[in-house]
């Protein structure tokens, strides 16, 4: 970044706590505009930036001299604008940006409490970003530090027992309101990630052989059902299976409706669950009197018998956030003496330039490369002991840091 501009971390983004699914649905991110966003950043100067957009929520993690450049990248790359974006968003600034960050990838602020999936997002976005060059050490370091606490809380609290997720929220809907389920005809229609954890999930506990799987791309869909000894059927054949079908899953990811009205002609009780951000159930097919629409959001809201046990152990993850988050902000802390540390090893390997210089015309014999050596040398072992200073005396830091820059008449930069 430039010294001549004065940046700052933001998360900024919206998610289900103010935002329906429709809106969501207009900010949601595919693989193709994250790349774009990207490629758009970094051509615009941005330093680093992550992007994440999942079923609950969409943001960006970046730095920025104002959140609306942010902003800007996000509305440019979907359907979203920025009066919408005002209405239902949040932004938050570097401490406030780190701890949401921790909230988010622990599974805090997820629709389902305790929802780990999210991280996983968080992960791949880092992976992203690296690839494009929009990974600092700043944002890789606190990413890794959220990946620490995640894998903590998973291991040292209860927060992710029971239905954690989507996938399963809607298995367990399924097996709630359905008499005889493993004897109904399900389809699933879309194989992407949440339609493939919910494959699993439905073949784990619903007990049902007859479950049908369609993708666009049928050797997606043909791998999974490999596993599980189910069966696949084309696109073409989507309005027999679902006319065929009990209960349908769709978890396509397309951007517009992929399920409506025209396509259903069967009289007989028929479920379908719409797992997908947009919504990709069109809601006229409710005006069929035998159809029984769900949406992810309504599922968020069934709770479980292990939910009030996993709401006591949100003080401990809070408390393995707190601890992590101490020690990222201990070594951003260290950043702010790195620009004095460089600045006093440029002064002095100036002095010793000068004084080489000078040694060099008064002695012919002068034996620059030993010279060299020893000077580098104390040169490094001075500035480690400026450094082990100001890591070690946190309380008189900035005071230490004015006096140094006086002592070696340094320019004062500002640290971003």
């Amino acid at each position: 970044m430039s010294a001549t501009k004065t940046t700052h971390f933001y998360a900024i983004g919206l998610s289900y706590r103010k935002a329906d699914a429709v809106v969501r649905g207009h900010f949601s991110l595919d693989d193709t505009a994250k790349e774009n966003l990207l490629s758009q950043a970094k051509s615009q100067g941005v330093e680093a930036l992550i992007t994440v957009s999942t079923c609950n929520r969409t943001e960006l993690y970046g730095f920025a001299e104002h959140p609306y450049q942010l902003i800007q990248h996000l509305c440019e790359n979907t359907k979203g604008t920025v009066e919408e974006f005002r209405e239902v968003a949040y932004i938050h600034k570097n401490k406030e940006a780190i701890n949401h960050m921790f909230r988010v990838g622990s599974g805090l602020d997820s629709q389902i409490l305790g929802d780990f999936e999210i991280i996983g997002q968080l992960k791949y976005g880092a992976r992203q970003s690296k690839k494009v060059g929009l990974l600092n050490s700043y944002l890789e370091r606190l990413v890794n530090a959220v990946i620490q606490a995640s894998k903590r809380i998973k291991t040292e609290t209860i927060l992710s027992s029971g239905a954690t997720s989507v996938s399963f929220a809607s298995v367990q809907y399924i097996l709630n309101n359905t008499e005889n389920v493993s004897d109904k005809k399900i389809l699933l229609f879309g194989t992407g990630k949440i339609g493939r954890n919910t494959c699993e999930n439905l073949v784990k506990h619903s007990k049902n052989p007859n479950i049908t799987l369609i993708n666009r791309t049928k050797d997606k869909a043909e791998a999974i059902a490999g596993k599980f000894n189910l069966d696949v059927k084309s696109i073409d054949e989507l309005p027999q299976e679902l006319n065929a079908s009990d209960i349908v899953i769709v978890a396509t990811g397309a951007n517009e409706p992929t399920v409506y009205k025209d396509l259903i002609s069967t009289e007989k009780p028929l479920l379908i669950l719409d797992l997908s951000i947009p919504k990709n159930v069109n809601e006229d097919v409710m005006t069929n009197k035998n159809v029984t629409l769900v949406h992810l959001d309504d599922l968020a809201k069934i709770t479980d018998d292990t939910l009030e046990k996993r709401r006591s152990h949100i003080p401990k993850a809070e408390a393995i956030i707190s601890e992590v988050m101490s020690d990222f902000t201990a070594w951003l802390d260290t950043l702010k003496f790195v620009p004095t540390i460089q600045a006093i090893k440029h002064k002095l390997t100036d002095l010793k330039n000068s004084e080489i210089s000078n040694q060099r015309k008064k002695h012919s014999d002068f034996n620059i490369e030993q010279v060299e050596l020893v000077s580098n040398n104390l040169i490094q072992k001075i500035t480690n002991q400026f450094a082990h200073h100001l890591r070690e005396d946190n309380n008189a830091s900035d005071e230490s840091l004015r006096l140094i820059n006086k002592i070696f008449q340094l320019e004062s930069s500002d640290n971003v």
